[in-house]
């Protein structure tokens, strides 16, 4: 029999938590048994498989946020500069 890799198992443990279906099913489907199937959700806690992908998540939410504000400030110096210039005309 050919051991389960750590991303099999982790993949079977957030099928079984987020796919509504019985463990029983979600254990015969991937062909383990069902306490195989518990032993690995108890192992591996639902925030270790969402942590990653919500890091990810926060650190693009962060990048976005500081270019959105230097765009803003960049948009306020071409509106300044804009009536600047246009003031400046004879």
């Amino acid at each position: 029999m050919i051991k389960p890799t750590e991303e099999f198992k982790q993949e079977a443990v957030r099928i079984a938590l987020t796919s509504g279906l019985p463990r029983a099913r979600v254990a015969s489907d991937l062909g383990i048994g069902k306490s195989t199937l518990g032993k690995w959700v108890s192992q591996y806690r639902p925030s270790d498989l969402v942590s990653a992908p919500q890091a990810d998540l926060a650190r693009e939410n962060e990048r976005l946020r500081l270019e959105n504000r230097v765009l803003r400030e960049e948009r306020e110096v071409l509106k300044k500069a804009t009536q600047f210039f246009a003031s400046q005309r004879p």
